[in-house]
């Protein structure tokens, strides 16, 4: 057994479960989409800047993710080692940077001999490469142990994330035991290291992550790689709707409607410290309009989706500021309830679809999302009875027999002019002071959460009793709707 691991098994370490992390759902940013192999310290490092000054880190954004091309191979004693030309001051020296920010960082590996881009990958090697990521730098496992001992349980940690990968996996996939082993055997390894780690899977949904992956790691990902496109079949994303359960081929270039598609039937799979992550956000990176960027946004954080950018921070618009800042939705993604949506239910329309989403939120509230994946606007609506359906069919919830207020989630989107303010860096106009209201995760989780334009949107009317919800829905575009009890006179 290896050392490290022998000595923290004596005192007790935490597991998966109890790791006390991703109580909501993470929110952060990744170097892959915009900078894939082409990233180095100082594109980090910028963009660590750019989440704080921006005013990401305030809202709850907290993570800075390194995907693959870091590693340059591993040293004569097995141990993974950074690109010395892209992180010419080691990924230690980033890592103190960052945290120093108020950050945290996190680094990517694959479950295989190879990560996908072809550098060294973590199979087999599962406890050296968690032991280097939580105190870098170390030459012999010898001398990992003295460095514990000498500084007891304050280890100098560096990592507080991982993505784990499933490329080059030498067949060992194909039943869900088989995954869960391999993958099992890293998040054995981060316990190990006794530091909590955000343990991010991304198997692609292979074997079923949904079964196996809630008891073992904090997020798991539910299917092939997500594209900056609206609706499209693309051959390298081969497995579409159910065949998604068990897609032997998940691939990548696929849609934002194919991945909500598959996502919808396994919700409840999801709870605090363990979510379906249906791929990072594809927000400012071009090729969607602004509606699908809109409800891009507004379904990962209503299907309880980890919401990590991948855009390029220095070249933030307006338009992708006012979205990814939209307090309002941010507050649905980290509500303490912690429950996904549901698609309640879905029609096909000449030139798409239509679909209804529904799901509790704290206080009492409930979150309807009205999706129009056609190209032409139209009117959309959900009865209470449909709303209600999971807590008693066919109009017997008791929330039914309730008048209900009616906050547009969007209603309240920051201008463009606000957003320029951001940009330019005048604090002042941000919607919200969280730092002054105690923080972010305090904020989003007040019960009830306080009627504030920023963090519930704009009221647009109610619903009586046994009424319907009515709202105009652009092409591609969302109705997401916060639905609040009224007070009855016994209250009042």
């Amino acid at each position: 057994m290896h050392l490290l691991s022998m000595f923290l098994a004596g005192i007790g370490v935490v597991n998966a479960l109890e790791n006390g992390l991703a109580r909501t759902p993470q929110l952060g940013w990744n170097t892959w989409n915009s900078f894939a192999c082409s990233m180095n310290e100082t594109v980090i490092l910028d963009a660590a800047k750019k989440i704080v000054s921006l005013g990401f880190k305030d809202l709850g954004y907290n993570y800075i993710v390194l995907d693959d091309c870091w590693s340059a191979g591993r040293n004569s004693s097995g141990y993974l080692i950074p690109d010395a030309q892209k992180f010419p001051n080691g990924i230690s020296d980033v890592a103190d940077k960052i945290h120093a920010l108020g950050l945290k960082i996190g680094i990517y590996s694959s479950a295989g001999t190879l990560t996908c881009a072809r550098y060294a990958g973590s199979l087999g090697h599962e406890e050296k490469d968690a032991a280097v990521w939580a105190s870098w730098g170390v030459s012999s496992e010898f001398n990992l142990l003295l460095d514990i001992l000498v500084v007891g349980l304050l280890i100098h940690v560096q990592i507080d994330y991982l993505k784990y990968d499933n490329c080059y996996n030498q067949g060992e996939e194909g039943t869900p035991k088989l995954s869960y082993d391999r993958y099992n055997a890293m998040g054995k390894a981060l316990n190990d290291t006794g530091r909590p780690i955000l343990y991010s899977l991304c198997n692609w949904g292979s074997d079923g992550p949904w079964n196996f992956a809630p008891t073992i790691a904090n997020s798991w990902r539910t299917s092939g790689d997500l594209s900056n496109v609206w609706d499209k079949e693309d051959v390298n994303c081969p497995c579409a709707e159910l065949d998604g359960l068990d897609c032997k081929l998940p691939g990548y270039h696929c849609s934002i409607m194919n991945v909500v598609n598959k996502a919808v039937y396994y919700p409840s799979k999801a709870y605090a410290g363990a979510w379906n992550d249906l791929d990072m956000l594809q927000v400012g990176n071009g090729g969607l309009t602004d509606d699908e960027a809109t409800s891009h946004f507004s379904l990962w954080a209503a299907l309880k989706s980890p919401l990590l950018m991948t855009n390029v921070l220095n070249k933030i618009d307006e338009p992708t500021i006012s979205i990814l800042q939209n307090t309002a939705v941010l507050a649905v993604s980290q509500d303490p309830t912690g429950s996904s949506a549901i698609r309640m239910w879905r029609h096909y329309v000449d030139d798409g679809e239509i679909q209804m989403y529904s799901g509790p939120l704290s206080g009492g509230d409930q979150i309807v999302l009205l999706l129009n994946g056609g190209s032409s606007a139209r009117d959309m609506n959900a009865t209470l009875t449909d709303i209600f359906w999971a807590n008693g069919p066919k109009g017997t919830a008791s929330q039914v027999r309730s008048a209900w207020d009616v906050y547009d989630l969007w209603g309240g989107r920051m201008s463009n002019a606000t957003a320029q303010g951001i940009i330019q860096g005048e604090s002042s106009t941000r919607p919200i002071d969280m730092p002054k209201l105690g923080g972010a995760s305090k904020v989003y989780s007040q019960v009830p959460l306080p009627a504030s334009k920023a963090l519930m949107g704009t009221k647009v009317g109610s619903v009586k009793a046994s009424g319907t919800v009515k709202a105009h829905v652009r092409p591609h575009g969302v109705a997401m709707l916060r639905l609040r009890a009224q007070k009855s006179n016994d209250e009042l």
